[in-house]
């Protein structure tokens, strides 16, 4: 874990704040970045770590018949990172291949890939939202690869397959549980906890004996899904804030939760 020290103006919005950023270390930079331009104190304790998948054979066969699909399907940044170097080690995307992200976060990593021609929602970043876009609105007899990670939620391939597609997937990373113990979290003293993605929540939850559970389900909890949120709060979190999308969602929320905070009497 990595506490960093934040020497700027009292007067920003998050002086003398600490934020906790549980994203995959790779990932947790920008937030924590933007954290220490805004004043606060980032603790940077990811509850997942990223690593390729388990058998890569598996995807390498898969990725041999990458020409029979129509779409290709990336549902999280990590699945276009780790899907995209799997692709272009196979030879690269195939001309008539459609691609569609699930929001923004996506898209950015794939075109920092060099895909520029994606199909993304314009609201929303997630299962629900892809599944309004035109492109998978009449899919009968087309083919689906949905690059992700070891597991997810059903609702994307169940609802493809009821429209009439063929959807396999391409597992092609794993979430492997973080390798630090929550003390050291705890002797950080967060003010808040940021968490963007209900697998953190749960991995967060099972590290909690009694004592650590009252102390950290107290604090304010920052989700930038409602989904996420919810599941927070079933795990006993009681000051669960949803945000907006990203590091701005993230972040705003933090700003004027911390207002707001500064306010109080």
């Amino acid at each position: 874990m990595t506490h960093t020290v934040n020497s700027m103006s009292p007067d920003l919005p998050l002086a003398h704040l600490h934020i906790a950023v549980t994203r995959p270390r790779d990932q947790a930079v920008s937030l924590s970045q933007r954290i220490e331009q805004a004043g606060g104190e980032a603790i940077l304790f990811p509850l997942l770590e990223i690593a390729p998948a388990e058998n890569p054979q598996i995807l390498n066969v898969l990725l041999a018949r990458l020409a029979e699909f129509d779409y290709a399907v990336f549902i999280s940044p990590n699945a276009a990172r780790y899907g995209i170097a799997a692709i272009q080690a196979h030879g690269g995307l195939p001309a008539h291949l459609k691609i569609i992200s699930v929001g923004q976060g996506s898209t950015q990593a794939l075109r920092e890939l060099g895909i520029t021609r994606v199909i993304t929602p314009e609201n929303g970043f997630d299962s629900e939202a892809m599944l309004a876009l035109p492109e998978l609105s009449d899919v009968a007899g087309k083919k689906i690869l949905i690059f992700r990670g070891d597991g997810g939620r059903a609702l994307l391939s169940a609802t493809l397959r009821e429209r009439g597609a063929q959807v396999e997937f391409a597992e092609c990373y794993r979430r492997l549980p973080p390798p630090q113990p929550v003390s050291m979290l705890l002797a950080a003293k967060p003010d808040a906890i940021t968490v963007t993605s209900s697998e953190a929540v749960r991995y967060l939850s099972g590290l909690l004996d009694a004592p650590a559970r009252l102390e950290l389900t107290a604090l304010p909890l920052f989700a930038l899904h409602p989904r996420i949120a919810a599941e927070a709060t079933q795990l006993g979190w009681r000051d669960v804030i949803t945000t907006a999308s990203g590091d701005d969602g993230l972040l705003s929320g933090l700003v004027a939760w911390a207002q707001k905070r500064k306010r109080l009497p």
